[in-house]
Formats: C-alpha cells, sequence, structure tokens
C-alpha cells in the first residue's frame, strides 16, 4: 500500500463515508486538532514514561483517536461503524482530577506553563486542547455535534492542567507563578 495517494493534491479530502471536502472545512479543522492533541499526548508520554502519568496518557490518546474518527465521520451511517465516546470516560477523567487535586497543595495564583519537562509538555498539550475545543465548538455551529465530544475535550484540558502541576509536584519543582507586577 502506498502512503501518498495523491487524492488531496487539489486541497480536497475524503470523510469516512467517502464525501469529499476541502481541506480546511472545520470538519476537517477540528479533526486535525484531536491528531495533533494526540501527538502532544505522544511527547507528554515519552516526557512521563515510567511515572504514573504514562498509562492514562496512553488510554486518553486511545480515547483520542476515536473522537477525532467520529468527527471525520460526517454522515450517522459512517459513525455508527465506530466506536463510541462513552460517558465513563469523562466519569475517569473527572476522578483522576479529583485525586490529583486531593494530593497537590490549594491553588493560590496563576501559574505559567512550565518547571519539570513533564509539566511543560502537558501545558503544551492543554493549550493544544483549547484549540480544538474551540474547532469542535465552530463546527458545532455548522452542524450538529455530539455533545459528549465537547464535554470530554473541555474535561480533558482540565485535566491536563491538574496533571501539569501534579507533574511539578511529583517532581518537586516549584510551580512558575505569574507576577503580574513584572513589567519586563
Amino acid at each position: 500500500m502506498k502512503i501518498y495517494t495523491k487524492g488531496g493534491d487539489a486541497g480536497k479530502t475524503s470523510l469516512f463515508g467517502g464525501r469529499r471536502v476541502d481541506k480546511c472545512a472545520t470538519r476537517v479543522e477540528a479533526y486535525g486538532d484531536i491528531d495533533e492533541l494526540n501527538a502532544a499526548m505522544g511527547v507528554a508520554r515519552a516526557a512521563a514514561r515510567a511515572s504514573a502519568l504514562d498509562v492514562p496518557l496512553l488510554r486518553i490518546q486511545s480515547e483520542l483517536f476515536t473522537l477525532g474518527a467520529r468527527l471525520a465521520a460526517a454522515d450517522e451511517s459512517a459513525r455508527a461503524k465506530l466506536p463510541a465516546i462513552e460517558s465513563s470516560w469523562i466519569a475517569v477523567l473527572e476522578s483522576e482530577i479529583d485525586a490529583a487535586v486531593d494530593e497537590l497543595p490549594p491553588l493560590r495564583h496563576f501559574v505559567l506553563p512550565g518547571g519539570c519537562e513533564s509539566s511543560a509538555t502537558l501545558h503544551l498539550a492543554r493549550t493544544i486542547c483549547r484549540r480544538a475545543e474551540r474547532a469542535i465548538v465552530a463546527l458545532s455551529l455548522e452542524e450538529p455535534v455530539e455533545s459528549e465530544l465537547i464535554i470530554y475535550v473541555n474535561r480533558l484540558s482540565d485535566w491536563l492542567f491538574t496533571m501539569a502541576r501534579l507533574a511539578n509536584h511529583r517532581a518537586q519543582v516549584v510551580e512558575p507563578q505569574w507576577d503580574p507586577s513584572h513589567r519586563g
């Protein structure tokens, strides 16, 4: 099988189900952002290797692949052939956030992205997650989008923020703080 098909050379791509759309279509932007987020999660996983975050990051990568596939399926008949987005995924994220918050000191300041390598990669993934969320919401203004998809991505950004804090805490690295009086 060849990797290149030349089918996209004119700026079009195929959705699941076969429909051709412009590569800049809102739907393509949304699942492209999810793909980028999944790649960022892979970088975060590489930075967190051998830590307690490795297994949940791998689980989330698989869940993101499902989200991206569902976004790439514009037709209900195509989506019916794909795994569903499970509400339990959201519940697991919330449970992991709650457990991490119990371990963390209270948040009393705005946190700047950074600290240890693992935290920095999680913060980067968080910002990509927020962009993906905006793209999915934009798509939802044009056509129906599963509400669980939006909820999952919103909760995932909270999870990434919390795990970035936890990574710094466990590495005993002081979280970088925003100093509003700093004038550069």
